[in-house]
């Protein structure tokens, strides 16, 4: 069964932010005549690793809560230029938006059961997608999405 992470996406307002962060990276790898792969760098190695690469996702926290998830399709451990002990996951670029869960903050990442994971929207969601970040985030809180 898939085993998902959670964290919080420090620097970005919405995930149009983050959409347009991640198309912004990938094409300066692609300039750059880099394999044109996307990932987050943590300091922890997940030690669930198998359960995490049986189909699970990141799921990003957003201005409080979770709106967003990337699959992550592999996980790379890693020493950086100081000795550090580092790990890369990599994704997915596609960034699907889901239901709307209310996160408080929280340092690092945590593992996410699926069970506990937001919903995808699905595709009779485009309108709520659509939606100002504002708008959303208070029907969220109501209860509503």
């Amino acid at each position: 069964m898939a085993l998902n992470i959670i964290k919080l996406c420090v620097g970005c307002d919405s995930v149009e932010d983050l959409e347009e962060w991640i198309a912004e990276r990938l094409e300066i790898r692609r300039r750059a005549g880099e394999p044109v792969e996307h990932w987050h760098t943590t300091r922890m190695v997940p030690s669930r690793t198998g359960e995490v690469l049986d189909g699970g996702s990141l799921y990003w926290v957003i201005k409080g809560s979770v709106q967003c998830r990337q699959r992550i399709t592999d996980i790379r451990p890693f020493t950086d230029d100081d000795g550090i002990g580092r790990c890369r996951l990599m994704l997915d670029p596609q960034v699907v938006r889901t239901h709307w869960q209310p996160r408080r903050a929280f340092q690092g990442w945590r593992y996410l059961k699926a069970a506990d994971a937001p919903a995808d929207l699905g595709r009779g969601s485009a309108g709520v997608a659509a939606m100002p970040p504002q708008l959303r985030q208070e029907l969220a809180e109501l209860g509503l999405l």
